[in-house]
């Protein structure tokens, strides 16, 4: 149980002590890219006026009726365990309120966050059947990381985009324009999933199970016929492997998706956990609820714009590769694309005689991969 914390008439809730934090604020656990866009919105005058009288428009009670209908209510009388573990992740991250929480009949894995009054957390059957206890309560701690970042008011105003895409596809150039918007949102909404991956390690405080919850997510109730160590080797060859060709693939692949692959959030969680900021806050050292309106649009964006830049100038992805060694003045542009889309491990053969000709491969050695340091 949680430190000192009561849950008085429930049970399964285990013995070891589980670090509580006072007055967190989101700020704590949000990816760059997600925090600096959502320290600017907090700050924009009205925002909150605006998103709820677009309540209106939006779906929103017409879910809350559906799953309050259709769904099974978790409370101390039904999935009593699943209550529990909700409360003691708001305890964890002191949340005030614990947002209401359903469990949805769906063969799929799944959880989510939505609503713009109020928060509403949904897992589907499939999940709370396919995660032991200690895996569940990263998820739950996932989503209540949600909650706490306000993250619900966007997936709402995503669901509802994507619905719009859908009706307004005769209209010329009408969904397009929104096909756009829903496309910045799902990159948004990607880096907040990396975020709420974090929020439910702080709550579960138990990284394997995390990790065995994203793999479990990837390949089904197997685990012993699953390694944590060949899982996270596989994120390493997703992002170095193959040619320029690839890296567009990659690309294509996850524009339509809400969430980032399991093996990159597992590999991006894993470097987080070992990381200084973790420890600090682990250490009792964090940014506090009441200090959120003190922030700085300015220094929340260069937090992002640092993040991507050193993330590009690590990679080990063919593209982010050659968008490093343009930068810095490395080569001629046209032999560089061309190398990588053959393979920057496949040098192109010499010219009789063994003079240089224009697509030899570069003698400063250039052409090898930087190190990766996560």
């Amino acid at each position: 149980m949680s430190d000192g914390h009561e849950h008085s008439g429930y049970e399964r809730v285990p013995s070891r002590q589980r670090r509580r934090f006072p007055g967190i604020s989101s700020r704590t656990y949000e990816h760059p890219a997600d925090r600096s866009a959502l320290v600017a919105l907090r700050k924009l005058s009205g925002f909150d006026t605006v998103f709820k009288a677009l309540s209106g428009l939006l779906p929103e009670r017409s879910l809350r009726l559906l799953f309050l209908s259709d769904s099974v209510r978790v409370s101390d009388r039904q999935f009593a365990h699943l209550n529990v573990m909700l409360r003691d992740a708001c305890y964890i991250l002191d949340l005030e309120k614990v947002p209401p929480m359903y469990v949805s009949q769906d063969p799929q894995p799944n959880a989510m966050c939505i609503g713009l009054d109020e928060p509403v957390i949904v897992v589907t059957t499939g999940l709370v059947e396919l995660l032991d206890e200690e895996e569940m309560r990263a998820v739950v701690g996932h989503e209540v990381g949600h909650a706490l970042s306000g993250h619900s008011v966007y997936r709402t105003i995503l669901l509802f985009l994507t619905s719009l895409a859908v009706r307004v596809a005769w209209i010329p150039l009408g969904n397009l324009a929104i096909m756009a918007i829903v496309t910045g949102l799902r990159e948004w909404f990607r880096k907040s999933e990396l975020s709420a991956d974090r929020a439910g390690l702080l709550v579960g405080q138990d990284l394997q199970a995390s990790m065995r919850g994203l793999m479990k997510i990837a390949g089904g109730n197997h685990l012993h016929e699953m390694n944590v160590d060949a899982f996270l080797e596989q994120a390493e060859e997703y992002e170095a492997g193959g040619d320029l060709r690839d890296s567009v693939l990659k690309i294509l692949n996850v524009l339509p998706r809400s969430h980032p692959f399991t093996t990159v959030r597992a590999a991006e969680l894993k470097k987080w956990a070992e990381s200084r900021d973790h420890q600090r806050i682990m250490d009792g050292h964090y940014p506090r609820r009441d200090e959120d309106k003190d922030t700085s649009v300015r220094d929340s964006w260069r937090e992002s714009a640092n993040h991507y830049s050193t993330h590009v100038k690590s990679s080990k992805d063919p593209l982010m590769k050659l968008v490093t060694d343009l930068a810095g003045g490395a080569g001629d542009l046209g032999d560089r694309v061309r190398r990588g889309f053959g393979g920057f491990t496949n040098p192109s053969p010499k010219p009789p005689g063994g003079t240089q000709g224009p697509d030899a491969p570069d003698p400063s050695g250039d052409d090898r991969p930087p190190r990766d340091d996560s």
